[in-house]
């Protein structure tokens, strides 16, 4: 994780805002998905940097309330 950056996600749940902080390589849309649902409880974060795991798509975070992801860089 040499290349890491800070990136702040903000979501909602069930109409509740959130929001956290993340050091990840790379950042898009499909990832912040995948990360609030992490946060949210939802989707399932590997136990080593090998294990690859099942990403969250964004119509199934919906499905358990998560809305209006949004990131960015943290500066």
């Amino acid at each position: 994780m040499i290349n890491a950056k800070l990136y702040v996600i903000d979501y909602h749940l069930h109409g509740d805002h959130k929001s956290f902080v993340i050091r990840a390589e790379a950042m898009d849309n499909a990832e912040a998905w995948h990360w609030a649902s992490c946060d949210a409880g939802v989707g399932k974060i590997g136990r080593y940097g090998r294990e690859k795991v099942k990403k969250v798509s964004k119509p199934l975070a919906e499905r358990y309330g998560i809305t209006e992801v949004t990131w960015r860089q943290s500066s």
